[in-house]
């Protein structure tokens, strides 16, 4: 009989060519992780007080994360994986060696080697930072202590119960968050009168505090044992007990809390958050009108931004006396109207050329249409009507006779952007229940199908086109008024490449999902131009949009919130699977009780 240990060591020598290949990859991130400059860029951002800035952070979650990669077993059905041990924790140790020796081999790399030219961020101060200010010896030392710690630690999360595992997982999740939302919670003490909670928690310098962090640490940490799964329980018992005129009760009640926390909860932040709110509410409307070309109607539309920009520039030539080709300087009420006409256009004039195309030709074809009136703006042609490079300035605020609306006062705008957003949210849900919604859906699922059962496939595009031209239109207007000028450079493709990522995490053809996304992405990145909660990111916001994309085409597809219709076409063949799988169950079943 093998003993435990000659099994771990077997086992060990099994592992090893996984031990190596993960550990390489260890290595190579953290390296890349430097050569691209997060490290250096963010090591601004103080995490605890003269302990952890975010900027290490980004260098010591990758050996954690690799160790507890490379001790995970693979569950086979019908075979027995052993018990994890002291092999598993071996494995997450050498994995993050690896890692820690890609950090020394780069120490040695920049200490020998002049490579700053085609390595930007190949410099001294990236050696200091991974030097600690010292020599090589001691970075090294200090890198593979951590490294060979970090990745233990990782494998033995495999060998603690769930209850400690959820236990570990809520204080180092808790503790980041605040630590991240810094200036969110001084925001909200100071509003509440709470600055001695800020500071508390807070350390003047930035950061928390070494003290608070291990009182808030062991807090969420008892956060499990006192909760116990209650929350859960009582979700899971609504949900079955539950009859619909309660859901639907329950539904306007939760409605109506967070209407009142939306229109409330503004009055107590400060003009840096409520400025965030306004981006991000900005962002939302243009992501709703997104949502119902690509998210519904399943009309790849890269040219997005064009919508954006005939709402911006028709509200400026209406609206600012110093517009070159006419200035009737109208309320924005009036020139609202005429927003909704010009953007009617746009989306006809556009979908038109489009209608029969599909897949990458309609992506290309509207990406070439964003781009020709993005050019159009900025040419000498319209230069007379439209500024040219030079736009349009001068534009006034929004006059609502006792309440103005003007950047200055970014809660104003908020709630401006805010009252545009409820219209889209409840137009959008209108639609989705509607035939015109049902027809869009069922294009976007297989257009030949839906053109075969009699749905009028031209029209319902075109529709599909008009609509989410004329929300995005009321973006552009409000951000006319808000920034008071317009130019064609707020106006890139970029803009629209950024929507569609919004609403490909959110959650294609759900309204929730797209709500998260711009809360998640433009509120903590933020936009094209517009800073976000972490402006530390502000030079990888692309970077990290990309990488969390391909993150989300691979592992969850649907979305962060996604529809159960968009879940059922993305997950058929699973679907169909464990169907097939139930009838098999029942016939076996049906067979039994036959023999009984």
């Amino acid at each position: 009989m093998m003993t435990d240990t000659s099994a771990s060591k077997k086992l060990f020598e099994q592992n090893w060519k996984r031990i190596s290949f993960w550990g390489s990859i260890c290595a190579l991130s953290q390296v890349f992780i430097c050569l691209v400059g997060l490290p250096s860029e963010l090591n601004r951002r103080i995490l605890i007080e003269s302990t952890l800035s975010l900027g290490y952070l980004f260098i010591l979650w990758i050996p954690l994360v690799f160790g507890y990669i490379v001790s995970k077993m693979v569950e086979l059905e019908g075979v027995e994986n052993p018990k994890p041990g002291a092999a598993d924790l071996l494995s997450g140790a050498l994995t993050g060696l690896f890692g820690s020796l890609g950090l020394v081999l780069l120490m040695l790399g920049i200490d020998n080697l002049d490579m700053r030219d085609p390595l930007i961020n190949w410099n001294p101060k990236l050696f200091r930072l991974l030097t600690f200010e010292n020599s090589i010896g001691f970075g090294s030392l200090v890198w593979i202590a951590v490294g060979v710690g970090l990745g233990t630690v990782g494998a033995s999360l495999h060998q603690m119960s769930s209850q400690i595992r959820k236990m570990v997982a809520y204080a180092t999740f808790g503790l980041f968050s605040f630590a991240v939302l810094e200036d969110v919670i001084d925001d909200l003490s100071e509003g509440f009168r709470l600055e001695w909670l800020s500071d508390m928690i807070y350390a003047k310098k930035g950061g928390m505090t070494v003290t608070s962090m291990i009182v808030l640490a062991v807090v969420l940490a008892l956060l499990p044992l006192i909760t116990r799964g209650k929350f859960k329980k009582t979700v899971d018992r609504y949900r079955s007990d539950a009859t619909p005129e309660n859901q639907r009760r329950n539904s306007v009640v939760l409605f109506s809390i967070i209407a009142v926390l939306v229109i409330v909860l503004p009055w107590f932040l400060g003009g840096i958050i409520n400025e965030l709110l306004a981006n991000v509410g900005l962002f939302l409307l243009l992501a709703l009108g997104l949502n119902i070309v690509v998210g519904l109607a399943g009309l790849l539309d890269l040219g997005y931004v064009a919508f954006f920009a005939v709402g911006g520039y028709t509200t400026a030539v209406f609206t600012s006396p110093n517009s070159p080709w006419f200035s009737p300087e109208t309320h924005f009420g009036i020139s609202l109207l005429v927003v909704v006409v010009m953007a009617t256009l746009a989306g006809l004039l556009i979908g038109a050329p489009v209608i029969r195309m599909r897949g990458d030709y309609l992506a290309i074809v509207t990406l070439g249409f964003g781009e020709i009136i993005r050019l159009l703006f900025l040419s000498d042609w319209l230069k007379p009507y439209l500024g040219g490079s030079q736009g349009i300035t001068n534009i006034p605020a929004i006059d609502l006779g006792p309440w103005e609306v003007r950047g200055a006062d970014p809660r104003s705008v908020f709630y401006m952007v805010l009252a545009f957003c409820v219209l889209a949210i409840y137009v959008s849900w209108r639609l989705q229940g509607s035939r015109l919604g049902r027809a869009w859906m069922a294009i976007r699922e297989d257009e030949s199908v839906a053109e075969v059962m009699g749905i009028n496939t031209v029209n319902s595009k075109l529709m599909a086109f008009v609509v989410g031209a004329v929300l995005a239109s009321f973006s552009g207007a409000v951000l006319a008024a808000k920034v008071g000028s317009v130019f064609p450079k707020s106006f890139e493709i970029l803009v629209s490449i950024i929507i569609l990522v919004v609403v490909i995490v959110g959650g294609m053809g759900s309204i929730t999902g797209v709500m998260v996304g711009s809360l998640v992405l433009i509120g903590i990145l933020g936009g094209p131009r517009q800073p976000g909660l972490l402006q530390e990111f502000q030079n990888f916001k692309l970077l990290i949009y990309g990488a969390l994309l391909v993150f989300m085409m691979l592992k969850r597809p649907e979305g962060l919130v996604p529809t159960a219709r968009r879940t059922r076409e993305l997950h058929q063949e699973e679907y169909l699977q464990d169907a097939w799988l139930g009838d098999d169950e029942n016939e076996e079943r049906e067979e039994v009780g036959e023999q009984l």
